[in-house]
């Protein structure tokens, strides 16, 4: 017999359905992929990756990272009509425009801060001095218990706890957290050991609710045996970005739809600049172009840049420009930049793009009211 879901509630945070959409960059998540799902009762949630870059386009004016978290969340909470709630994931790694996405986010109304690609120690602090700091829920992403300790102990020097923590599993598209593809792949580091591990360690903090997780959740079996485990609610990412809201590319979303398990791959040399693992599909021009040591990177965004420079324009041939790619395959500089597809383990099981109400329905056994027709890709 199928379980009742409970409501999914931090902090300010009441959500009917115990579904957050992840935060997929760049451009993937923005207001109306995060509205909709918010609509349906869910957390959804925008992107701060390159922000500034997508809205200025839109608007037509040139705007910085703050304002345009600001934009992006402002428009994501009109749509969502009152419903669920809308976060921001804000990069650690992306430390240029850390604390003005955050704040950005919190002047658009944001109801909480997600936080990964490294540990976010400094968020507490960030928020701190924000006329709203108190009314948002702030949670981390972790892939260990040992994470969320370290995290835990930082926090509370800061007066702040996780209202919430996501465990980020290893079918996760994207950066993962671990140092290398045998870490990736190792049995110690499934969801289920990692979600058992951090749930020990937040009960040792008080009871943080925990989200599982970035990374192999697809459908209502997978929902279900993740709250069975004790989560306080579940992410997706794949999903929802083969869906009609979804900002990726109309050719994102059919490479997705086409894809088969031997499309996609862990990579790292080539890889990302950040040095992460980094999930990919092999068909996407970018990457194939780095594997045949084709790829000229140019470092025009600058998002990742540190104080000597983007590693993939000084060690040519061991990285991809994840900026550009990943912007490429938003549409945004289609045309000037080969594409770089990310994904989840789970894309080869979507076989349609469809509407988020449709989704949504689907993951919680709900009946669908009177929706459009899904579009096969």
């Amino acid at each position: 017999m199928s379980m009742q879901f409970p409501p999914f509630v931090v902090r300010r945070v009441h959500c009917d359905r115990p579904i957050v959409q992840g935060g997929m960059g760049v451009g993937v998540s923005l207001a109306p992929l995060a509205g909709a799902v918010a609509r349906e009762g869910g957390m959804g949630t925008v992107s701060s990756a390159c922000l500034d870059r997508l809205v200025s386009r839109r608007i037509g004016r040139e705007v910085g990272a703050r304002e345009a978290a600001a934009i992006e969340v402002a428009e994501a909470k009109r749509l969502s009509r009152g419903r669920g709630a809308v976060a921001m994931n804000v990069m650690v790694a992306i430390q240029g425009s850390y604390a003005d996405s955050v704040l950005g986010a919190l002047d658009g109304g944001v109801d909480a801060i997600v936080s990964g690609a490294g540990l976010p120690l400094s968020l507490p602090n960030v928020v701190a001095g924000h006329p709203r700091a108190e009314a948002v829920a702030l949670i981390p992403i972790v892939s260990s218990a040992r994470a969320l300790r370290v995290l835990g102990k930082r926090w509370a020097a800061a007066g702040r706890r996780p209202d919430a923590v996501v465990v980020e599993g290893p079918l996760a598209g994207g950066h993962l957290g671990w140092k290398t593809a045998e870490e990736v792949e190792d049995p110690a580091h499934r969801l289920e050991v990692l979600l058992d591990e951090v749930l020990a360690e937040a009960r040792r903090q008080g009871g943080i609710p925990v989200i599982a997780a970035a990374g192999g959740i697809f459908d209502r079996a997978d929902v279900e045996a993740m709250l069975s485990r004790g989560a306080a609610a579940v992410q997706l990412g794949t999903r929802f970005l083969a869906t009609e809201e979804s900002s990726a590319s109309p050719a994102y979303k059919r490479a997705v739809v086409a894809s088969t398990a031997q499309d996609v791959e862990v990579a790292m040399e080539p890889g990302s600049p950040c040095g992460l693992p980094f999930r990919v599909l092999r068909s996407s021009t970018m990457y194939r172009l780095a594997a045949g040591g084709a790829l000229r990177v140019r470092c025009d965004k600058g998002y990742l840049r540190g104080p000597h420079g983007c590693l993939a324009v000084r060690e040519q041939g061991r990285y991809f420009c994840i900026c550009n790619g990943l912007l490429s395959s938003a549409g945004y500089n289609a045309g000037e930049e080969p594409p770089l597809y990310t994904v989840g383990a789970n894309a080869p099981r979507v076989d349609r793009i469809l509407p988020v109400a449709e989704l949504m329905a689907e993951l919680v056994g709900a009946k669908p009211a009177t929706l459009p027709q899904a579009v096969n890709a």
